[in-house]
């Protein structure tokens, strides 16, 4: 019994080790995808950099040190990646549906739902805050620094 319980703990450890690993790549690669597209033009555009920006040093803390305190701020930020990146969506998808509106007066309906999404402004693409936010959660779920 000890055998298997040592094995589901390594198995654990190294779940989150990748789960971290591929949040800190993930994080790093969307900010740097966020400023090479120069998405700061108005304070909404700066909010995912921003919070890509503090997410990935406390991330880069929890690799070195999984603190409850840690954990906790980590939990707090990919809570809020996960709110960024619905309101994006909306955001992205409104104003599409907006520059459809103002050229084509008539659409309406599915018609209008699919060119919005299908828009100049990719309407889809903050979800990947979400996705990010979500795989940042899974790594806290249960973390032992938590219950320590």
């Amino acid at each position: 019994m000890t055998d298997v319980r040592d094995a589901e703990h390594r198995t654990t450890r190294a779940l989150r080790s990748l789960l971290l690993a591929v949040l800190l790549f993930g994080v790093l690669g969307t900010l740097a995808e966020l400023y090479l597209l120069e998405h700061y033009e108005d304070w909404w555009q700066l909010v995912p950099l921003l919070l890509l920006g503090v997410a990935a040093p406390v991330i880069a803390r929890c690799w070195a040190i999984p603190s409850a305190a840690t954990l906790r701020a980590l939990q707090g930020l990919m809570l809020l990646l996960v709110i960024v990146g619905a309101l994006g969506v909306y955001q992205h998808y409104s104003g599409n549906a907006e520059f459809e509106l103002e050229m084509y007066p008539s659409r309406a309906g599915f018609e209008l739902f699919w060119e919005s999404l299908k828009g100049a402004t990719p309407a889809l693409a903050p979800a990947s805050l979400s996705w990010l936010g979500l795989i940042g959660l899974a790594y806290s779920f249960r973390h032992p620094a938590l219950t320590a």
